[in-house]
């Protein structure tokens, strides 16, 4: 199994954990997330993680690495989001750049490897008679 494809299970893995544990205990969920005062949010971090942690889902269920890899490069703004969000709401910047700062390293790195794995070759198509 490649690297990229390990990777990419960690990230489906990731957003699955990440937010089914905010859906059913956000109180410890949030705990592990560094912001202070986290009322009103578990929800919108559970849905925001189990649908990137979907996408990326269908994206290797489909074998569409090239599409996973720019999924996963955009998404990389989540965990600098929450880098941000944890540095300007109470927690602390070693905190922040532990949790988020290095996942947001990791879903990048990801996102590399994806996008530098050569195209899959296309077909040619048969010139019509």
């Amino acid at each position: 199994m490649r690297l990229a494809t390990i990777m990419g299970w960690l990230v489906v893995a990731a957003g699955f954990y990440f937010g089914l544990g905010y859906l059913l205990n956000g109180d410890g969920a949030a705990a592990g997330f560094g912001i202070a005062d986290p009322t009103g949010y578990y929800v919108v971090k559970g849905v925001r993680d189990l649908a990137y942690a979907l996408t990326a889902l269908i994206l290797l269920l489909m074998k569409q690495r090239r599409a996973l890899g720019w999924v996963v490069l955009a998404d990389s703004i989540i965990p600098i989001g929450d880098c941000i969000a944890v540095m300007t709401h109470g927690g602390t910047v070693g905190y922040a750049l532990m949790v988020h700062g290095s996942a947001a390293v990791l879903v990048l790195f990801t996102a590399f490897l994806l996008l530098r794995e050569p195209a899959p070759e296309r077909p040619h198509a048969v010139p019509a008679h």
